[in-house]
């Protein structure tokens, strides 16, 4: 199976090249715009040289069967759509796009196809998540938090808190009936955001705030007198009379832990399998996304 591998910054580097190097039956192709960077990485991971390419065109070339892109926000569409329109099977981080426009547009081009498309919602395969979707939730409160980093509405919305927004679409008991929004704006920048969705017998509280006292991800779900509580994605502790706290394997992996390596073997199964793989959810992940960008920007003006 020939496999691409389309921009090579830290994502790539620390979560995703770990595992895709590993994996027997797969030759690795290596495309970034930066010949430093391609030969440094592609040294590093035994890559040969036949196998590395600074031109998108070059790596189409080799007749793909599955690609991955982690390169920039804002070359994905561009990126997807070659990829698509070549009929190769694409896994893309999150998000597909800065403009809601935009990730419509590849997921019906992707339908149009009849090419697979996956977004990189990792957090739906990491163990102390995935472990919370088998718990009571009758109240889900997720908390994704940085220091001193407000940052432009859409940008700190889509590059990062739609994780906030997809796992607490992806933990949602029942459907969603009612959505608020509350963000606070300052000349520009947004420095934290509250996102609440409501159903029949459930409610889901996420929030980010870009003023934080510390870089945390903290996840709770609650409901017939249970809780637990995963930590940074790594400890899990579930609170019934006394708390109990399961921590993660010192040998645990990074990509293990946080779901990438479940992430990318469940794709590229499905690849080999001939199944097609529809970005539908993701886009409605994208969808409240915008309702967010936009509610946040109205109550700003």
């Amino acid at each position: 199976m020939k496999v691409g591998c389309i921009g090579l910054g830290d994502i790539a580097q620390k979560a995703y090249l770990p595992v895709l190097t590993t994996l027997p039956g797969v030759e690795l192709h290596l495309q970034t715009r930066t010949p430093a960077t391609l030969a440094r990485v592609a040294d590093t991971h035994h890559v040969p040289l036949a196998q590395r390419h600074t031109e998108l065109d070059a790596l189409l070339a080799q007749g793909l069967d599955a690609a991955f892109v982690h390169a920039p926000t804002a070359v994905h569409p561009t990126i997807v759509t070659r990829l698509l329109e070549a009929g190769v099977a694409t896994y893309v981080d999150k998000p597909l796009a800065y403009e809601l426009a935009d990730s419509q547009r590849l997921v019906e081009l992707a339908e149009e196809r009849g090419v697979s498309l996956a977004v990189g919602f990792n957090r739906r395969l990491a163990p102390g998540y995935a472990q919370c979707a088998e718990h009571p939730r009758e109240l889900i409160l997720m908390q994704k938090n940085r220091v001193g980093l407000p940052e432009d509405p859409r940008t700190l919305v889509l590059d990062d808190f739609i994780h906030v927004v997809d796992t607490l679409r992806f933990l949602a008991p029942g459907p969603i009936e009612h959505t608020v929004v509350r963000a606070r704006v300052r000349e520009g920048l947004m420095e934290h955001v509250v996102l609440q969705l409501s159903g029949d017998g459930f409610t889901a509280i996420g929030t980010m705030n870009r003023m934080n006292g510390s870089t945390e991800e903290i996840l709770e779900v609650s409901g017939q007198d249970t809780k637990r509580q995963v930590l940074n994605l790594a400890d899990v502790v579930d609170h019934k009379g006394q708390p109990t706290v399961r921590r993660r394997g010192d040998w645990v992996p990074v990509a293990r832990q946080r779901g990438i390596e479940q992430a990318v073997h469940s794709f590229l199964d499905a690849v080999r399998a001939g199944k097609l793989l529809s970005a539908r959810d993701a886009l409605a992940t994208h969808e409240l996304c915008e309702r967010v960008v936009r509610e946040a920007l109205e109550q700003a003006s």
